[in-house]
């Protein structure tokens, strides 16, 4: 939002959608996110990143000097050392990005539903599939 931070991602694929109780109370609803590879992120301001560790596996960004959100990094017990999940809001243009998926569908609200033929998976099944343990990210 303010600037201190900036980043080129090299490529970006489809977008997922995540419902746990964490993304909705750090997002302040779904969290909508693109997964850029490590290799793939070019950071101007990191001096400005602050990290906060929500998770055995994950952490998640955001700028220091606005507290805008940025992203969350798997990071399996190694802080900042994997992908970053980056929100789409951040992004200049989300332009043309399709939603693949959708996690924790049986953990959002019932106020609102996403349309659209993608994966939706429950939290059993995200457990499962991504190995992720509590409420999420």
């Amino acid at each position: 939002m303010c600037g201190a931070v900036r980043y080129t991602a090299k490529s970006l694929g489809s977008f997922g959608v995540c419902h746990c109780e964490q993304c909705q109370r750090w997002a302040g609803s779904a969290l909508f996110a693109v997964t850029v590879p490590q290799g793939d992120m070019v950071l101007k301001g990191a001096e400005h990143i602050r990290a906060f560790r929500s998770s055995d596996w994950a952490s998640r960004e955001f700028c220091g000097t606005c507290g805008s959100v940025l992203w969350y990094r798997y990071d399996k017990g190694v802080d900042g050392a994997g992908d970053y999940e980056v929100t789409i809001g951040t992004l200049d243009n989300a332009d043309g990005l399709e939603m693949q998926r959708e996690i924790f569908v049986d953990q959002k609200p019932d106020c609102w539903a996403l349309s659209g033929n993608h994966e939706r998976m429950t939290r059993a099944e995200t457990v499962t599939i991504y190995g992720v343990q509590a409420d999420g990210a």
